[in-house]
């Protein structure tokens, strides 16, 4: 009964046609909603994209061409957006890398220091006792 009261109503066409696009027809079969495009036989075409001498760059980082002679003047943006991608990836890689390599460094540095009985504490000690001479002369 819910079934032939909402088979009728304004509900389910309301659902039908969010569900369709720009011209569509809708084929109600059963439980099913198939949908036919007007311009089924017709391929898609990708809107070209003319890169930017700073989007060249980063097809050519992103590892997309080997050289800037190869790549056409109009590229998808998709494969632009992949790119760029890759080339984030890549930097926050090598980021990860030097923070690690500047750890290392200074825990190095630290263990120097320490081994010359180096610290911040003496080294602030120090200072006041010259600022405190320097004030009394």
């Amino acid at each position: 009964m819910l079934r032939a009261a909402l088979g009728r109503s304004s509900l389910r066409l309301l659902a039908e046609r969010s569900v369709m696009g720009r011209g569509e027809s809708a084929v109600v079969t059963g439980r099913h909603l198939c949908t036919k495009s007007e311009n089924e036989g017709q391929s898609f075409k990708v809107p070209a994209h003319k890169p930017s001498d700073f989007e060249k760059k980063i097809l050519l980082w992103g590892g997309r061409f080997k050289k800037e002679s190869d790549i056409p003047e109009y590229v998808s943006y998709e494969m632009v957006d992949a790119a760029k991608s890759k080339v984030r990836v890549k930097f926050s890689v090598i980021m990860m890398l030097l923070t690690i390599v500047g750890c290392i460094g200074m825990v190095i540095s630290g263990k120097r220091a320490a081994g010359r009985h180096e610290s911040l504490a003496t080294m602030n000690l120090e200072k006041k006792a010259r600022l405190k001479s320097g004030s009394e002369e």
